[in-house]
């Protein structure tokens, strides 16, 4: 799973690089097969851009959910707060 939050990350890097944009908060959404859905937010003081930093936090935020042995459809990362370069 943790796989593919990486390749998440790189995608939202890429997008945020080709925009010239950077966000001070990360959301990691988590939708289960049962198509209940949590999102877990952490708000940075300095602009989010880097895929380690978009990894790490995503990856805490994703290892703070009670997983309870459920199927996972869906997972997403999005950044809000969004500033221009």
């Amino acid at each position: 799973m943790l796989q593919e939050l990486e390749q998440i990350a790189q995608i939202v890097e890429q997008r945020l690089d080709q925009h010239e944009t950077r966000g001070h908060t990360l959301t990691l959404k988590v939708k289960f097969s049962d198509y209940h859905q949590i999102t877990r937010s952490r708000t940075m003081l300095a602009p989010i851009s880097e895929l380690s930093t978009i990894f790490e936090i995503a990856k805490a935020l994703f290892e703070s959910i009670d997983l309870e042995n459920r199927s996972i459809r869906l997972l997403g990362i999005s950044l809000q707060h969004l500033r221009q370069l």
